[in-house]
């Protein structure tokens, strides 16, 4: 009794697989034409200060609860550009305030074009003139940043005020030297195994005398090292002298992370500076 249905079932499995059924099978769905990833916008300042135009990349990190239009502090990165550390930046702004571990942040990222030049100082150094054809540019990237970036960012976007920036490696040391030259530009400084080794060791040992010039004011520095062994005893060097004279106001803190290397140091640095520096605020109590 059951054979004729297996016979059946046979069959219709054989007409299924023919060609004839096959040449006349209904096709798929089209696959959906890819559109673009969008997490921040990007602008274009074409700098008197640089002779050139420079890009500059933006991610507003917002709570759940941060109203659209609520005005944002602001941290300014070198080497901010899609290729370079805009996106790990970007990316732990955004889940650190929204797991409630820092407050909410504009990022803006500003894309190199010559980034050694731009970010180190004046050297007497043969070996520090070879990494580069051109270096020594930091005063004038300090000028864009303070000239025209921050007044470009204040008209663009709804800002608190507030300002911090953020840098590894040569960054880093463009972040000690303007804290040291010009600590009103900033109030929050982030260097991560920062290259104080640029120009002999020039900023740790001229440290003690330019602290010396500064006016108070309220800041913040934090510093990182890791294993890097030539960076970690301009750092060290650095924190000795702010022991002794750290200028009234300046909130300064020394992580050692010799667990990381160079290549390895900035986004566990920035996760721990993140929550010392930007702590979220604590909602009032009814």
């Amino acid at each position: 009794m059951r054979r004729p249905c297996l016979a059946l079932h046979l069959t219709a499995a054989l007409l299924l697989s023919s060609p004839f059924h096959l040449a006349h099978a209904v096709p798929a769905a089209a696959a959906s034409a890819a559109t673009p990833l969008v997490i921040g916008e990007s602008f274009v300042i074409d700098s008197q200060a640089l002779k050139e135009k420079r890009h500059m990349n933006v991610y507003m990190a917002r709570a759940w609860d941060t109203p659209p239009d609520a005005p944002l502090p602001v941290l300014y990165m070198p080497d901010g550009g899609v290729a370079e550390d805009f996106l790990h930046v970007a990316g732990l702004l955004q889940v650190s305030v929204a797991n409630g571990t820092m407050r909410p942040f504009m990022l803006v990222g500003m894309q190199n074009t010559q980034r050694r030049r731009d970010l180190t100082g004046p050297t007497d150094s043969s070996e520090d003139r070879k990494i580069a054809p051109v270096v020594g540019g930091a005063s004038a990237y300090r000028a864009f940043i303070r000239d025209e970036l921050m007044p470009e960012v204040k008209r663009r976007y709804r800002t608190t005020g507030e300002t911090a920036i953020i840098g590894e490696s040569l960054a880093g040391l463009f972040v000690v030297e303007t804290y040291l030259l010009e600590p009103q530009l900033f109030d929050h400084y982030l260097a991560f195994d920062p290259s104080l080794w640029w120009n002999h060791g020039a900023l740790p040992r001229q440290a003690a005398a330019l602290l010396a010039k500064g006016k108070p004011g309220k800041h913040s520095l934090y510093l990182a090292s890791s294993s890097e062994a030539g960076i970690a005893v301009e750092v060290q060097r650095l924190s000795q002298v702010l022991e002794k004279q750290a200028p009234p106001g300046l909130q300064w803190h020394q992580e050692k992370m010799p667990e990381e290397s160079h290549g390895t140091i900035y986004h566990p640095a920035a996760l721990k500076a993140f929550r010392a520096l930007f702590k979220a605020q604590e909602a009032a109590k009814p």
